[in-house]
C-alpha cells in the first residue's frame, strides 16, 4: 500500500469514526445518569441540519457550530421535559424524537440541499503537519476532531475522578437513595440530556459542515444507533467508546475500498449494509458471550423517577 493510499484511508477512517464518537460520548453521559434517549439520530440531524444553515447564511462556520450544539440541546430539552417532568416512556420518546428530527430536519433544508460550503478549516501545525503520514493524520484535522479526542480524556475524568461525576454516576445506579441523601436527581439528568444533545448536534455538524459540507436529507445515515450500540459494545466507558467508533470506522471504510476497488463482486447496497450488520453482530456476540456480565449497565437505566411529595 502506497503512502498517499494508506494516509487517504486513515483520514477517511477519522472522519467516518469522529461523529460516532462524539454522538456516543453524549450518549454514554446521559445512560449513566439513567437516562435512555433513544433520539440520537434526530438530534444529529437537527444539528446537521441547523449548522449548515446558520453557516451558509452567515458565511462563519463557528456560528455553525454554535448553532448546531444549541439544536441538538434543544432536541434534548424537548425529550427532557418529556420524560423527566412529565414522565413519559422513555423508549417511545426517544424513537418520536428521531421520527421528529428526521422530519423536522427534511423541511428546514429543503432549500439547502445540494449547496456546498467551505467546509471546516483545518488546524493545521507549522512543521508538524507536514511530516509523513503523522503529519495530515494527527496534524490536519478541524476543530471538531480534536474534540472528540479531548471530549473521550474528559468524559473518562469526570466519570471516575470528580465528585460530580460520581453523583452522577449515583443517580444512575440509585435515583431513590441519592435522592434519599439530598442529590437533585432530576436536575443531574436533565444536565446530563443536554449534554447528550450538545454532543449530537457536534456530530450533525460535523457531517454537514466537515465529512461531506453539504446538506443532504437524512445525511446521518443511521450513524445515530451506531451511536446508540457504541454505548453498550463500550460497556459505559469513554475510552472503549473511542476504541468502538474507530473500528466501525474501519468497518465503514473497508466496504468503500471494496466497492470501488471490486475486489468483492456483489451489490454495492450489500456493501454499504456491512457497517450496520458488524454492529448487529458485536452486540449479539456481547449479550450472548462471556462478556455479558460485564457489561455494567446503570441499574436505573430506562427507569422514570418521581420525587416523593
Amino acid at each position: 500500500m502506497s503512502t498517499t493510499i494508506l494516509v487517504a484511508s486513515l483520514l477517511t477512517i477519522i472522519g467516518a469514526a469522529t461523529p460516532l464518537l462524539l454522538a456516543a460520548l453524549g450518549e454514554l453521559v446521559a445512560e449513566r445518569s439513567g437516562v435512555l434517549n433513544l433520539g440520537v439520530e434526530g438530534m444529529m440531524l437537527a444539528g446537521a441540519v441547523t449548522g449548515f444553515a446558520a453557516t451558509m447564511l452567515t458565511g462563519s462556520g463557528t456560528v455553525g457550530v454554535i448553532a448546531a450544539a444549541v439544536a441538538g440541546m434543544a432536541m434534548a430539552l424537548l425529550f427532557g421535559v418529556l420524560t423527566l417532568s412529565l414522565l413519559s416512556n422513555q423508549v417511545a420518546t426517544g424513537l418520536a424524537l428521531t421520527i421528529f428530527g428526521v422530519g423536522l430536519s427534511a423541511l428546514v433544508g429543503s432549500g439547502f440541499v445540494g449547496s456546498p460550503v467551505a467546509p471546516l478549516p483545518k488546524l493545521a501545525l507549522p512543521g508538524l503537519s507536514q511530516l509523513p503520514i503523522v503529519g495530515p493524520v494527527l496534524f490536519g484535522q478541524d476543530f471538531l476532531v480534536y474534540l472528540s479526542w479531548a471530549m473521550t480524556a474528559a468524559v473518562a475524568w469526570f466519570l471516575t475522578r470528580t465528585r460530580p461525576g460520581m453523583i452522577l454516576r449515583a443517580v444512575g445506579e440509585s435515583h431513590e437513595a441519592a435522592h434519599a441523601i439530598g442529590y437533585p436527581v432530576i436536575r443531574i439528568r436533565y444536565l446530563a440530556v443536554l449534554f447528550g444533545g450538545l454532543m449530537a448536534g457536534l456530530a450533525g455538524a460535523f457531517l454537514s459542515l466537515s465529512y461531506t459540507p453539504m446538506w443532504v436529507e437524512d445525511m446521518s445515515a443511521g450513524r445515530g444507533w451506531i451511536a446508540l450500540a457504541l454505548v453498550v459494545f463500550a460497556a459505559w466507558r469513554p475510552w472503549r467508546a473511542l476504541i468502538g467508533a474507530y473500528l466501525f470506522g474501519g468497518v465503514t471504510i473497508i466496504q468503500l475500498h471494496a466497492q470501488t476497488s471490486g475486489i468483492i463482486n456483489v451489490p454495492a447496497q450489500v456493501m454499504s449494509m456491512l457497517p450496520y450488520l458488524a454492529t448487529i453482530a458485536v452486540l449479539v456476540a456481547i449479550s450472548a458471550g462471556p462478556w455479558r456480565g460485564r457489561l455494567n449497565a446503570p441499574a436505573c437505566l430506562g427507569v422514570p423517577f418521581r420525587p416523593a411529595t
